[in-house]
């Protein structure tokens, strides 16, 4: 296997940059990506400043963002959310965070995450275990669903939104008949940071795009995390959602899921 640890000083670095530029400047103007959603001119800013130093520093590992796409390819890749929260952030929600992952073919191998406005960054590398501020972090043993916290990811907007959102709306209904709470955190990345911390139970994203998921898979999985697609299968950049469960609720969880009205 191979040891990714060698890269997190670099990953680290690149991601107190772009964190550092959260706190200090403001959104900017918004850049409409379709019907309700946007990019700020800060998200731009931080993904080309984040891009520029990985790719001085790792040359010889591509990039992929989610504001610019691809932009240098490779066997390893990184994939960064420059922004990811932009809604909460643009308001002054403080839930909201930077995530720059690796991936290794379609492997998510390294994830750092940091929430500028908590105070926390999360770390990762495969095989050596996760952090949160240097300290060891682990899933919950929970394996009750009426104990639950749960996180759902954010409902759709733009084309088909309201096609989109009936999985959505029918999973939140079962979940809110049997767990004990649930949350809608508007990050996907803090969603799977704080599933690998222990302080929500499970995460549940109803799609995957690869600058959302890549860092919290790593750290998710690195913690003791379940993360795979709707029918059980490991989660990767081609799946269809993205499931982050601690292994005690994760057949109990599936089943909700399955049993929602998805398709893939």
């Amino acid at each position: 296997m191979s040891d990714y640890r060698h890269l997190l000083p670099v990953a680290e670095e690149a991601v107190a940059r772009a964190a550092e530029m959260m706190r200090h400047r403001s959104p900017g103007p918004l850049t409409a990506k379709g019907e309700r959603d946007f990019a700020s001119q800060l998200d731009y800013e931080i993904e080309r400043e984040v891009r520029a130093f990985l790719q001085a520093a790792t040359p010889e590992i591509g990039f992929l963002g989610e504001e610019d796409g691809v932009q240098a390819t490779g066997e390893m890749q990184w994939v960064l959310d420059p922004i990811d929260g932009t809604a909460n952030f643009v308001r002054g929600i403080p839930l909201c965070a930077v995530s720059l992952g690796l991936l290794h073919g379609n492997d998510a191998v390294l994830g750092v995450i940091e929430a500028p406005f908590l105070g926390n960054r999360y770390v990762a590398a495969r095989g050596n275990g996760a952090t949160v501020d240097g300290k060891p972090i682990r899933v919950s043993d929970s394996n009750q669903l009426s104990a639950a916290i749960v996180a759902i990811g954010d409902y759709a907007v733009g084309e088909d939104a309201a096609d989109k959102n009936q999985p959505r709306l029918a999973l939140t209904a079962r979940l809110a008949d049997v767990v004990q709470r649930v949350r809608m955190i508007g990050s996907a990345a803090l969603d799977l940071a704080w599933l690998a911390e222990g302080r929500i139970d499970a995460a549940l994203t109803l799609c995957n795009h690869p600058w959302d998921m890549t860092g919290g898979t790593a750290i998710a999985r690195e913690a003791g995390a379940v993360v795979i697609d709707h029918d059980g299968s490991p989660h990767d950049p081609g799946s269809s959602v993205t499931l982050g469960i601690t292994p005690g609720l994760a057949e109990q969880v599936l089943a909700l899921v399955r049993a929602a009205p998805f398709e893939g």
